[in-house]
């Protein structure tokens, strides 16, 4: 099925600016990290439901048992991917926290070269490396800071990793079935993998401020429905590679928001570590050529 409407570096541009959103809406609700993260697909899942029962519910009939495997192992990685992130920021800045999150081209060249026999360039291994440079640069800072901090980007790292393989999945299932069934099911799985782990973690469905659930419920509308889902739908058109690249402009978005709304000031080694991370980007996207493509096709 052909559902391009929009070019996949646009959605890609939305679904950046979203989720640079989501490390504040998760530190200024004041729950636990699994909890934070079942509202956040629960409150998804709710509003997504009409629109899938009304259009694509028949869809479903249409889903192979590779389908139904891939979509639950996405929903299940998926769900671990924020309880760690959302873990990590108890710990870590914001700053640290997004930047080691969004270091996914280490694990999605990895993956699109073993699985989609992606062929990798020098120039974009290079780039790849020079970003994971940035991210031990800051990683170093936060050592040098306390253990805690360190702590917390070890958490990061893993839900990047997990975050990857919910990606890699996704490029797979996503050539077969349409943005809304894929996503919903991925996100009820989700859903239910985070239900099973606060129940076993005894966690606090509530009650909670008036202004926390408001939070729960913007996690859900911006960096998940907006954010989350703009990746899905490019994933369709683009590697995993490339989304995996843009990514790593979240946390300069991130890190903007954290100064004015907690403070949070960069340390030098932050600073240093960022700007070799985005010039790693810079590199990907110039070997890419994919930007002027789009500005400068005919």
């Amino acid at each position: 099925m052909n559902e391009q409407r929009m070019h996949p570096y646009i959605t890609i541009i939305i679904g950046v600016i979203a989720v640079s959103m989501s490390a504040i809406f998760v530190k200024l609700a004041a729950a636990d990290s699994g909890i934070t993260a079942f509202y956040r697909m629960f409150f998804s899942v709710v509003i997504m439901t009409p629109i899938f029962l009304w259009k694509y519910i028949n869809e479903v009939k249409k889903l192979t048992k590779r389908d139904w495997s891939f979509s639950i192992i996405a929903g299940i990685f998926l769900a671990f991917h924020f309880i760690l992130w959302f873990e990590s920021l108890k710990y870590t800045s914001v700053a640290s926290s997004t930047v080691l999150v969004t270091l996914q081209p280490l694990f999605a060249f990895a993956g699109t070269y073993f699985f989609f026999k992606e062929k990798l360039s020098i120039k974009t291994i290079l780039s790849a490396m020079l970003a994971i440079t940035g991210s031990i640069v800051i990683s170093w800072g936060d050592f040098q800071v306390n253990e805690e901090a360190l702590y917390g980007d070890m958490l990061a790292l893993i839900a990047c990793a997990l975050v990857t393989a919910y990606l890699l999945f996704g490029q797979d299932v996503r050539r077969r079935l349409s943005l809304v069934t894929y996503t919903y099911v991925v996100y009820l799985v989700s859903t239910i993998v985070l239900l099973i782990y606060v129940l076993g973690m005894s966690e606090s469905f509530g009650p909670y401020s008036l202004q926390t659930w408001c939070w729960f419920v913007l996690l859900a509308i911006v960096p998940n429905l907006l954010g989350h889902t703009m990746f899905n739908y490019s994933i369709k058109f683009v590697s995993t590679n490339a989304i995996s690249m843009a990514i790593l402009f979240e946390p300069v978005g991130a890190a903007i928001l954290a100064y004015f709304i907690f403070m949070e000031y960069l340390t030098f080694t932050q600073v240093i570590g960022a700007v070799v991370v985005l010039i790693g980007i810079a590199l990907f996207i110039i070997d890419e050529k994919k930007f002027i493509r789009f500005f400068f096709r005919k």
